[in-house]
């Protein structure tokens, strides 16, 4: 399913230490190669990655792309599923509470766990129920119910990013968050694609045969599937390290807290990119702008072409989960070898490119074999993408502020795209799907001079 889901800006000199690590190397350092480049994805902290970037993942496209597919199955019009749209805008806000996940401990459960863990396993547990919730509710019957328990999926899944950013950031050093990066990248794109194909598969399954009206039990079935699945990511929470531990130093007053918890994050990455702090959360904040506001339709765009459930989880399990993969790990390859802002650019071109191939598809009508070379080309691109722009987005977080400031990169890059996604029904209404494919891809032209703009900077670690 389209998930339209880096050069790494090294920090000016200050006292802190990115990602918990030394600073990136300097300009000459001998790149590593080929074999340490491949070997480092054998190593347990990626592998583990892996396994909790596949929890991150499933329950994004559970409230997005497969929720779209069965509200609009369900006869709920494409202008109420764009609204709805801004259930996401939960992940564009998480920078609120994502103080809070940095530094307040929960009790007993931290105690227990650790701070980093202990907001996992909470996060994993209110996905879980919200899921289970969700599939006892029908919304031909009452939509509210389901939104506000997409609501709470969203709030669980935005809190349990914010903790596991940090936990990846606080893993690793900065020469190996690129492939910690690729590593979450994989897990969290086949969840995705389990969570869509296989959501879909499931329900496809579950129907029963010779009734071709709509089925709530088909989906139900489907959504506590999903849930059982996110057992996946707390086993895995269970069985991880906490990260080593940061004493954080004691607060004398409420204002002391407030301003270590929130002002300091945000005042400590000003201070330390200064004036070009501003180019950087302008990229920050359109990089993923033509995927994400493309993405909402695309679930309706299949069922108004006539693709069936089977059809579409068939093509999305078996090609989107090879040109996942090879996109990720080729991407997070290619940003050790060549640094991180080339892949950028190469990820950003690719994006907007791969929409322009869901307006062609639109001229084909119900063409499997088309849709198997778009969706192919769409998993490839956005994992290349996606991989680098997790390693970027790292390589400006402080470790002493690694879950609040990871929290408000990655909520600038969901905002405006989520926004601006919410019209997108009202769009396909008015002007049809080859327009709106077409304009999202022009939305990606911006994001190709911010890159441009951000590799020429003093700041950037590799040209």
């Amino acid at each position: 399913m389209p998930d339209k889901t880096f050069s790494t800006l090294a920090a000016s000199p200050s006292n802190s230490t990115l990602a918990g690590a030394p600073k990136a190397a300097a300009a000459g350092t001998p790149k590593p190669g080929w074999r340490e480049v491949w070997q480092v994805y054998s190593e347990a902290a990626t592998l583990r990655m892996l396994l909790l970037g596949f929890s991150a993942g499933l329950p994004l496209l559970l409230v997005f792309g497969t929720l779209s597919f069965w509200l609009r199955e369900a006869g709920i019009d494409r202008t109420t599923i764009g609204y709805l749209s801004w259930v996401g805008l939960a992940y564009g806000f998480k920078w609120v509470w994502a103080p809070l996940v940095d530094r307040l401990p929960i009790p007993l459960l931290t105690r227990w766990l650790g701070r980093r863990r202990s907001w996992l396993l909470l996060s994993q547990a209110t996905i879980i129920t919200a899921l289970v919730c969700m599939a006892l509710t029908d919304p031909k019957l009452a939509l509210l119910p389901v939104v506000w328990c997409a609501l709470a999926v969203a709030f669980g899944s935005a809190t349990q990013d914010i903790a596991l950013d940090a936990y990846r950031i606080e893993s690793a050093d900065i020469k190996r968050q690129a492939a910690l990066a690729a590593a979450y990248q994989t897990g969290y794109r086949i969840a995705m694609i389990w969570a869509g194909a296989g959501a879909l598969w499931i329900a496809a399954r579950a129907e029963i045969v010779g009734v071709s009206s709509y089925q709530h039990g088909a989906w139900q079935t489907a959504y506590l599937v999903m849930a059982a699945s996110m057992m996946l990511g707390v086993v895995t929470v269970l069985c991880s390290p906490e990260p080593q531990r940061r004493e954080l130093p004691p607060s004398k007053n409420a204002a002391e807290w407030f301003r270590g918890a929130l002002v300091d994050p945000f005042a400590d990455f000003l201070r330390r990119y200064g004036k070009q702090a501003l180019l950087i959360l302008a990229l920050i904040a359109i990089y993923r702008i033509s995927d994400v506001v493309m993405g909402i339709m695309a679930n309706p765009f299949y069922v108004d072409m006539g693709y069936s459930k089977d059809e579409v989880a068939t093509v999305t399990k078996i090609y989107g989960v090879i040109m996942t993969l090879v996109g990720a790990f080729v991407g997070g390859g290619l940003a050790m070898r060549f640094g991180v802002m080339k892949v950028l650019m190469l990820g950003a071109i690719l994006s907007a490119g791969s929409n322009l191939l869901f307006a062609w598809l639109g001229t084909r009508g119900h063409d499997v074999t088309s849709l198997i070379f778009v969706i192919s080309a769409d998993n490839l691109s956005s994992g290349i993408a996606s991989a680098a722009f997790i390693a970027y987005l790292s390589s400006l977080t402080n470790v002493n502020y690694s879950a609040t400031q990871y929290a408000l990169f990655s909520s600038m890059m969901l905002l405006l795209p989520k926004a601006l996604a919410g019209y997108s029904g009202r769009y396909v209404d008015a002007f049809g799907y080859s327009n709106f494919f077409t304009a999202t891809a022009l939305l990606g032209l911006p994001v190709l001079l911010l890159v441009w703009l951000a590799s020429r900077t003093k700041t950037a670690d590799v040209q």
